[in-house]
């Protein structure tokens, strides 16, 4: 599984992971901004999802200590 970082157009930051390479992700990405006119995060997993059933958004915690 790999995880990556995003930002949307919302200057959200997610993370998601997915089974796919980087390589693949960044195709998928290309693809999805042609057909898109706003790039929000959880609409891109979705769209992900297409080619990569595990892909999903993940919940980051601070833990302070």
């Amino acid at each position: 599984m790999n995880y990556y970082r995003i930002f949307d157009d919302k200057d959200e930051l997610n993370f998601f992971k997915s089974s796919l390479p980087y390589e693949k992700v960044m195709e998928y990405m290309r693809q999805y901004e042609k057909e898109h006119q706003v790039y929000l995060n959880k609409e891109f997993v979705e769209y992900l999802n297409k080619f990569d059933k595990e892909a999903e958004l993940i919940e980051v915690t601070n833990i302070y200590y």
